[in-house]
This record gives structure tokens, sequence and C-alpha cells, in this order.
């Protein structure tokens, strides 16, 4: 878990638009083992530790449904602490008859699913960082099977008792317009570095040599229209920054980038490509408790 502590910059909370908030609240309660943190009527706020929002659902009015061909989310990502905790994950959904597929991304094993409104999800564990392969700054990854039998093999003291209490949000995965366009953003503003290109199509990057915090693709097409306010998907997300000083860095490397910082009530934000707000924040130890 070194990648998403301080002193290295990395994802912290994603907020998304639902289409029914009693559902969706059932599903990541029940389905994935959140906490509930915060509730209203129309915003759920989910903890996996109990202190952390890790997670907001939104309903907002006149919602329309996800459509695969604007930009925006393809996943949000769910770093379990520990291998055995993936299995227990595999045992529960295969229990419940919940269905997943999965990939063994040589830097770590993952599974997928999507949530009633098809917003994408995947739950993974790293293999140790010992064992990645860099070569030319960039890390070795692609999509093999994964082994369940040996998988499976895995033991915990416990059974699945929901989302364990080390859960991070390992990294998010996005759906743009333009790669270009993103990579400006991402790597001359925000300042991650890319660590894969995967062809022409997508581009891995991440902080502090991760595998990524970030991904962004453009396989369902090229200028794509962003998402309307109102539509199921992604709304927003946090970068975690280590001080106070890194973040007035960051914000003066972004307006030199040409990049517009908003302030609303002390929060710091700007808006990607793709119109989705990315909220930098301050590291509190408090959140880690």
């Amino acid at each position: 878990m070194n990648f998403h502590k301080p002193p290295a910059m990395y994802v912290g909370k994603v907020q998304i638009n639902v289409s029914n908030i009693e559902r969706s609240t059932d599903f990541y309660e029940k389905v994935l083992g959140f906490k509930i943190f915060e509730r209203t009527a129309r915003k759920v706020v989910f903890t996996a530790n109990g202190v952390e929002p890790l997670l907001i659902i939104n309903q907002p009015e006149n919602v329309i449904p996800k459509t695969m061909h604007t930009t925006g989310l393809y996943h949000f990502a769910l770093l379990l602490p520990k291998r055995s905790d993936l299995a227990n994950v595999v045992r529960h959904f295969v229990r419940n008859g919940i269905r997943f597929a999965s990939g063994d991304h040589l830097v770590s094993e993952a599974i997928y699913l999507n949530d009633p409104d098809g917003n994408g999800i995947e739950i993974y564990c790293d293999r140790d960082p010992e064992t990645w392969n860099w070569q030319d700054e960039e890390v070795e990854m692609t999509t093999d099977p994964v082994d369940f039998e040996n998988l499976l093999m895995e033991k915990s003291e416990n059974s699945w008792q929901g989302m364990p209490t080390q859960t991070v949000m390992g990294h998010l995965h996005l759906q743009v317009g333009d790669l270009d366009e993103n990579e400006k953003f991402y790597i001359d503003g925000l300042g991650f570095r890319i660590v894969n290109h995967f062809g022409n199509s997508a581009l891995f990057i991440s902080d502090h040599n991760y595998h990524h915090h970030i991904a962004f693709n453009i396989w369902n097409g090229r200028s794509l229209p962003n998402a309307a306010k109102n539509m199921v998907g992604l709304v927003s997300y946090s970068i975690v920054l280590k001080d106070e000083m890194m973040r007035e860095k960051l914000i003066e490397r972004l307006r030199k980038n040409n990049v517009t910082v908003h302030e609303e009530s002390g929060t710091y934000f700007v808006v990607d490509p793709s119109n989705v707000r990315v909220e930098l924040v301050v590291f509190s130890c408090s959140s880690r408790a």
C-alpha cells in the first residue's frame, strides 16, 4: 500500500451518478460490502474503514442512462490489502451467483463487474512490486487468465465479511475522446508520468512508480462527446497530495499550463478534458487511523 500514501499522489474518493439510489445502495452494501458513512435522500457516502469516504453515489434529478459513446468512467478499481481478500471476494461472488470477469495483469490479479447501472468496477490485489518487470521506464502489463485454482488455495482466518478496512481506491480508468489532450492535462499539468503505452489506444500513468494510478483509453472511439451532468457515470474524484506545500506547487504548475484552478469554500479543483471535476485534497492522518 506504499503507493497510496504520501509522498505519492493517488486517487482518493470517487463520485458517480446512479439511476436508483435504493437499488445501488443495496448493491454496494450487500454485494461489495461497503459501510454507509453518510446518507441523504439522493446521496450515499460509502467507506471501508469507517472514517475515510471512498465512494459517493448520487441520484440526480431527471437522470439519464449511461452510454458507451461518451467520455467518463471505464471503471474504478478497489485495491485489496491481501491476495486472500481477493479469494474471499471470489468465493462470496460465486456463492451468491454474481457474474464477473477476470484478468491476470502480471502486476496484479483482478476481477471485474458492473453495478446495476453499468458503472464499471475492478477489484484487485497487487503482486509484490519486486516482481514487476520494468523496461525503458515502462512496466510490463498484459491480460492473462487468472489461475483461480491457485487463487482459491489462499486461506484467511475469516471468510468474506465485507470490504476489508484497508481497502483503497487503487486506480481510476477513464474513457476519453483524445489521448494527446489528456496526456497534456495529466502529465504536463498534474505531474503524473507515463508508465505504459498500450499501443496507440491507451495510456497508463502513475506517481512514484506504481503500475498505474490513472489510465485512459479511446477503445470506444475518438472525439467522443462529454457525458451530460445528469447522466449515469463519473461525476468527480479526488487526487490526494502529501501536504499543503505540494498542493500550492501543483496549483502553480497547473496555472503555468493554462489549466484553470477553481476554489469553492476551501476546496480546490480543476476540470479535466472530459468535464470531470478533479479535487486537489491534502492528506489527512486521521483518515487512515
